[in-house]
């Protein structure tokens, strides 16, 4: 590899000829081989959109040349249109708030620029990262307005995953409605319940998940851009921050404002950890779910096998013909993914000290990612187990007959007691609730199939209450 040498306030420092970055994110790349990962690309496009909207608004209030400032806002349309992806180099986990990430995309879009004006890489004379890239601009005041950004563009990806996992587990719960099964509860026998009830019920928890991360919304398209360095907006003119604001809400569709204080938007977390949190709900959710269709299709001849999973791939290396809940099980560990990011932000988020969160780069990390692996973990639960799902309607029947769970409409009119000794009879005696029942004479064989009923046993009310309580028939 050959190399040119750049300097910055440290010093010299090589830098690899081809690279669009500069001397400050050499030695970020020197000092932080951490992770071998690199920044998120929606982090990487807000970081971008906003140094474009920045020369705009330093144009228009007269403090950038405007034969710079179109070049920078040409190179960041470069960029923004999908072209150096890999000049991003700096580890997720680098130096606190985010400096490294913010000196990367002022050095890539320097360069660019001055290529579009004539000059080369490395000189910085004609575009310089601080002076002109980064004007009336700190990376205190640049990263959480990308994470911001970044956040709110990976939730527009989310949402309708979500809302596609509902309309799904809905469509089931609307074909499965006419499905009788024994309800569980504590994995022991329960009265009865619809499995089209379960994949409603499913549906309604989602949306409740989505209405949550909806409520963070109008705080993360609240900006602190323009609070430069501790929040106070120095060296930032106060038409150039409605002016950059402007632009960034036209350029993105969102409804962004400007900060009502931009030093709390600065020092402030928590649209991130509630956004955090809502990830964690959803995860949980999505978990308990995922356990519940794991465990109604386990067997198919030792388990429940209520319900047949779609197969996707071969279960076993060792037993043919072995299947496994694999979409389930996937969303399973996705799920623990972002439960555990949350803890991560949680902490970042608690460790900002007076007027900066150093902790942002690792806040930004945890929630991009969760953001992405949820999205793309719904996305394949919903086309891929969702939609092929099939009610094994037999099977459900079979255990709804034998449940002891039946025994429970029969104490409103025999009382609690003696439907329990019907039930711990029909332990013993391997027969059904119905079959004790009729043995010991406490309802007749019609009233017996009048209460037994199961279909009417899904709705609310008391079987058979109009004709009066102990009634024998």
């Amino acid at each position: 590899m050959t190399y040119r040498v750049e300097r910055d306030s440290l010093g010299e420092i090589n830098v690899p000829e081809h690279a669009y970055y500069g001397a400050q994110t050499a030695r970020a790349v020197a000092n932080f081989p951490i992770s071998g990962l690199k920044p998120h690309p929606a982090l990487v496009w807000a970081t971008v959109l906003i140094k474009k909207c920045a020369a705009k608004a330093n144009m228009a209030t007269g403090r950038l040349d405007a034969g710079i400032g179109e070049a920078i806002v040409r190179a960041a349309d470069d960029l923004l249109s999908g072209e150096l992806p890999d000049q991003f180099v700096v580890d997720p986990f680098q130096a606190g708030a985010g400096t490294s990430h913010n000196m990367n995309a002022n050095e890539v879009i320097a360069n660019r620029a001055a290529e579009h004006l004539g000059g080369a890489r490395g000189s910085y004379r004609l575009v310089h990262p601080n002076d002109h890239v980064n004007m009336a601009q700190s990376t205190n005041d640049v990263f959480p307005t990308a994470m911001r950004l970044a956040c709110r563009k990976q939730i527009e990806r989310l949402i309708p995953a979500l809302e596609g996992l509902s309309v799904s587990l809905r469509e089931k719960g609307r074909d499965f409605d006419g499905i009788l099964k024994s309800g569980r509860t504590h994995l022991q026998d329960a009265v009865p319940i619809r499995l089209g009830q379960e994949f409603n019920a499913w549906a309604k928890a989602i949306d409740g998940n989505v209405s949550g991360i909806k409520t963070v919304i109008p705080d993360l398209e609240e900006l602190g851009i323009g609070g430069t360095a501790v929040g106070t907006g120095m060296n930032a003119e106060d038409a150039y921050i409605d002016h950059v604001v402007a632009g960034l809400a036209a350029e993105t569709g969102y409804n962004l404002v400007r900060g009502k204080d931009l030093v709390e938007r600065m020092q402030n977390m928590d649209p991130f950890v509630s956004l955090s949190s809502s990830l964690k709900g959803l995860s949980v959710n999505l978990v308990r779910i995922a356990n519940d269709l794991r465990l109604l299709a386990s067997g198919p001849r030792t388990g429940l096998a209520e319900i047949t999973l779609p197969p996707v791939q071969p279960g076993s290396s060792i037993m043919p013909g072995k299947i496994n809940p694999s979409m389930a099980e996937m969303t399973d560990m996705v799920a623990f993914q972002v439960i555990g990011a949350d803890t991560t932000v949680t902490m970042a988020a608690q460790a900002g000290q007076l007027e900066l969160n150093v902790m942002m780069p690792v806040i930004a990390f945890n929630l991009l990612f969760a953001l992405e692996i949820l999205g793309n973990a719904v996305q394949k639960l919903t086309s891929a187990c969702i939609e092929g799902i099939s009610a094994n309607s037999g099977q459900c029947r079979q255990y709804l007959e034998a449940s002891l769970g039946l025994a429970t409409v029969l104490a409103p009119h025999i009382g609690y007691m003696a439907a329990a000794d019907i039930a711990k009879e029909a332990v013993a005696s391997g027969q059904s609730i119905a079959e004790v029942a009729l043995a010991r004479g406490v309802l007749s064989e019609a009233r017996l199939a009048e209460l037994l009923d199961p279909l009417p046993l899904t709705s609310p009310g008391v079987p058979g209450a109009d004709k009066g309580p102990k009634n024998q028939g």
